[in-house]
């Protein structure tokens, strides 16, 4: 008689992710948040660019704790520059979430449908900053954007559609590049780290810098628009 083959045991791969990583990445993210910002200030960009490092934890980590990254920012905001960027705390805690469950939903399987993540991720921002900007500012708060939000009210339109008219503009810009700036850094952390999350297969380092680069230019293309509209 064949002795009976013992049955195998699958052991279960955990999609745990160990706290020191967690502990580790959410500084850097708020830092790269801050010197984002920075750069931006310094070089009068009409972006933002202070969500990159929250796109990074929203997607790697998961939502809530992109939105912990957010909200860090902000209040460091508030404390070295001033409790304007307070309120906006929100914007970064929304374009968090729709960035983590966008991405658990797998729209980030594909490059297109992780372009149109970051499209939603800009709608979203938008319509949690126009009533912060109408009902706290009173439409402005010395951001680039208000030059276009003063040619949209020079064209007739209301506060609110002008508002929101500039900020969706630049929100855009924003988003796109800030969504590929931070597929760039997740290309580049440890494949134990993103082994689980839901992004683009690999098609080869140079296809995959190539995607990134194109979604780069479009938001490039997208500032130089909202340069245009600005003048």
């Amino acid at each position: 008689m064949n002795a009976q083959a013992a049955p195998v045991v699958k052991k279960k791969v955990s999609t745990r992710i160990p706290i020191t990583y967690v502990v580790a990445l959410i500084p850097v993210a708020v830092a790269i948040n801050y010197l984002g910002s920075t750069i931006n200030g310094l070089l009068f960009l009409p972006l933002f660019l202070d969500m990159i490092g929250t796109a990074v934890v929203a997607i790697v980590l998961g939502p809530w704790w992109g939105a912990v990254v957010g909200a860090l920012t902000n209040i460091i905001f508030a404390i070295t520059g001033g409790p304007i960027s307070l309120p906006f705390a929100a914007c970064n805690v929304v374009g968090a979430l729709v960035w983590g469950y966008g991405v658990k939903a797998g729209m980030g399987k594909k490059y297109w449908t992780y372009f149109v993540l970051a499209l939603l991720a800009a709608l979203a921002v938008t319509l949690t900053a126009v009533p912060i900007y109408v009902f706290i500012f009173g439409g402005a708060t010395g951001h680039y954007a208000d030059m276009m939000t003063a040619a949209f009210l020079a064209m007739g339109q209301n506060l609110w559609v002008s508002v929101f008219s500039s900020n969706i503009l630049v929100s855009l810009a924003d988003k796109i590049i800030s969504s590929f700036l931070a597929l760039a850094i997740i290309e580049a952390l440890p494949k134990n780290l993103t082994q689980n999350v839901q992004l683009p297969e690999s098609t080869g380092k140079m296809k995959n810098l190539a995607w990134i680069a194109g979604g780069l230019i479009i938001g490039i293309l997208v500032t130089f628009l909202v340069i245009y509209t600005g003048k």
